[in-house]
């Protein structure tokens, strides 16, 4: 794969989704995926609340209802062997599975040392990336400390490139939908670290960048975006809520060996 691929020369570069992170992370020291509704913000409540988060890869778009199954018991297989509890989805939580995608249901729900989260876009950008990679997990909640984790390592140079991934949504036949959000906040984390020096930017870098630097409100782009107003129509307008509680937290989600966000 050429070097317009993946950005050569640049410390701090920017793609979208799976396909993208897949590409990137062979140069990357770090990747850092950015899913704000919700995979990313719901890891970020969670960490604070010392849960330590278990990606799980769940099918989306066009999947059959045999591939939803078969990845249902994959995903209760694999908490059973992790030793941790597996959040359901947003409309089939209960008193004995209170905990889902949902920052709100994280937020209300009872401690779990342990979950397995699915998620069809913020996860599968964890699951690209090589286990060799640091991969951390931001959202509006954490940009200011995750920008400081990563300048502090000397992450952000063309030695050690940073590269941030916007997890993006799905249209109806599995494509990616390019996802407001994602592009704000990731653009909002290169401005941060760009502000502390990191950089070169790549041009797909710097147009992420420029498109948050010229939103003047952020939480009411994000609540009227079409992801937010999907949400907002299920009946969770809380989830979008705490998704624009900007730097409420100075907790960095990092993928461990073990596979696990973890506060690092």
């Amino acid at each position: 794969m050429g070097d317009w691929a993946v950005q050569s020369g640049s410390g701090v570069r920017f793609e979208w989704g799976p396909a993208g992170a897949s590409r990137l992370a062979t140069e990357a020291a770090c990747l850092v995926t950015v899913d704000v509704l919700s995979f990313t913000t719901a890891v970020s409540v969670a960490v604070d609340r010392g849960i330590r988060v278990l990606p799980f890869r769940w099918p989306g778009g066009l999947a059959s209802e045999d591939e939803r199954s078969g990845a249902a018991q994959a995903a209760a297989a694999y908490a059973r062997q992790s030793g941790a509890r597996l959040a359901a989805h947003r409309h089939a939580v209960t008193s004995d599975t209170p905990w889902s995608l949902s920052p709100a249901h994280l937020r209300a729900a009872p401690f779990v040392a342990r979950l397995v989260l699915p998620s069809p876009n913020g996860a599968a950008i964890a699951a690209a990336a090589a286990s060799g990679v640091r991969v951390i997990a931001a959202c509006l909640r954490n940009l200011t400390a995750v920008g400081n984790w990563l300048t502090s390592r000397s992450y952000g140079t063309p030695e050690h490139p940073v590269v941030v991934i916007a997890a993006g949504e799905r249209w109806p036949d599995g494509s990616l939908r390019p996802a407001l959000e994602d592009l704000l906040g990731a653009g909002a984390l290169i401005s941060d670290l760009y502000a502390q020096g990191a950089g070169p930017l790549s041009t797909e870098a710097a147009a992420a960048k420029a498109s948050y630097e010229g939103t003047a409100d952020l939480a009411h782009a994000v609540a009227t975006s079409a992801s937010g107003r999907r949400l907002a129509a299920m009946g969770f307008v809380e989830d979008v809520a705490i998704a624009t509680e900007e730097d409420a937290s100075v907790l960095v989600p990092v993928r461990d060996g073990d596979g696990a966000f973890v506060a690092g």
